[in-house]
């Protein structure tokens, strides 16, 4: 983790509170050395900002690390849903392939 990159994320935030990218970004800094951090900003995103495709994939895969597969199961449904109606193809076929990964996992 990056603590200038953090403190100058959290000053983004600050100055643009409704643009999730900065509260991605943070998250992204959190993943892997504080999960629970990472964890609270993507399900805020998820929440307040729905329409925030890349928040799905990171989310689900981070409610599976955690061992909340019922709700990782749950958000990769719905950012694969978002994706479709987005029709972004891209961020689907990624979604899709983590799902399918996720599902390979619990057999």
């Amino acid at each position: 983790m990056n603590k200038d990159r953090v403190k100058l994320l959290e000053q983004f935030i600050k100055e643009e509170p409704e643009n999730p990218f900065n509260k991605y970004a943070l998250a992204m800094e959190y993943y892997d050395v504080d999960s629970q951090a990472a964890l609270q900003l993507l399900s805020y995103l998820q929440q307040q900002h729905p329409s925030y495709l890349p928040a799905y994939y990171q989310l689900a895969n981070l409610l599976r690390e955690e061992g909340n597969r019922e709700s990782a199961d749950y958000i990769f449904k719905l950012g694969i849903k978002l994706a479709e109606e987005l029709n972004d193809t891209k961020t689907r076929s990624e979604l899709l392939s983590s799902y399918k990964n996720f599902l390979f996992e619990k057999d």
